[in-house]
């Protein structure tokens, strides 16, 4: 029988070392990616706060789209 994660685990991630050491991954759940409609080789925005040591991860504005 296939264990599932209890709700407050879901979110968890692990940080992980990619590309010889130099890139660190954190995956992503499949279901948030949907929610979003991204694709695979999407561009994606970074938005660092350092105070907060919080990262958002935002869609990048397309190259004809109007900033606000």
């Amino acid at each position: 029988m296939k264990t599932t994660k209890r709700f407050e685990e879901k979110n968890i991630r692990k940080l992980t070392k990619m590309g010889g050491g130099f890139s660190y991954g954190i995956t992503i759940p499949v279901d948030v990616i949907r929610r979003f409609k991204w694709r695979e080789r999407q561009k994606l925005e970074l938005i660092i706060d350092e105070k907060n040591q919080t990262i958002k991860i935002k869609d990048w504005p397309a190259r004809n789209a109007k900033r606000a």
